[in-house]
């Protein structure tokens, strides 16, 4: 199912620092520490702005999810693909044994092979889009994201409750990042 890993996280000490800029008189006396009034911001409605410093920590990883979890992803505007897999290049190369969820019928999968194979046999336009467009939404595929707290914070609170099990474990995932409270709300 969904795979992330190489997870990276950058600017959280300095972003929260930043946060305490409004308030402060002298910027050289500003700390990373998670203060209530810090906690506060993150905590602001989505939307409101006052959560602007969450923007500033970013998060880097690889992951590896199904072509349904990326076609949703995409509403995403601050959850970049830095670089993914491509089933338009690639697609007859795969090992399909491999390439899909539990939730792919075998059928699909024997269906997909047999696509592949007449491809093979007979390389056209027509066949290479009989198998592009056949593909089931169980296919996965892994590529290489940047995003910040913010947007992570968007994606837990309208995510973590969602029908789609890949989203349960991203929003999983969220709660194991340094300081996760700032997107989920936690104590």
């Amino acid at each position: 199912m969904l795979t992330i890993s190489n997870v990276n996280v950058y600017g959280l000490d300095e972003s929260i620092r930043g946060a305490k800029f409004p308030m402060a008189v002298d910027v050289d006396k500003l700390t990373a520490e998670l203060t209530p009034g810090i906690k506060a911001l993150a905590q602001s409605n989505l939307g409101e702005g006052h959560d602007q410093f969450m923007s500033g920590i970013i998060v880097q990883f690889d992951l590896k999810a199904s072509n349904k979890f990326w076609v949703e992803a995409e509403r995403y505007t601050w959850f970049t693909h830095v670089s993914s897999q491509s089933t338009m290049h690639r697609i007859a190369k795969f090992d399909l044994d491999k390439s899909y969820n539990e939730y792919v019928d075998p059928r699909m999968v024997e269906i997909m092979k047999d696509l592949v194979s007449a491809y093979t046999e007979n390389p056209t336009a027509e066949n290479y889009l009989k198998i592009i467009y056949s593909n089931p939404a169980g296919f996965e595929l892994s590529a290489r994201m940047t995003t910040n707290y913010r947007q992570l914070k968007t994606i837990y609170r309208q995510r973590k409750a969602h029908r789609l099990k890949e989203w349960n474990d991203f929003c999983k995932w969220i709660e194991t990042l340094p300081k996760s409270e700032l997107i989920t709300g936690a104590e």
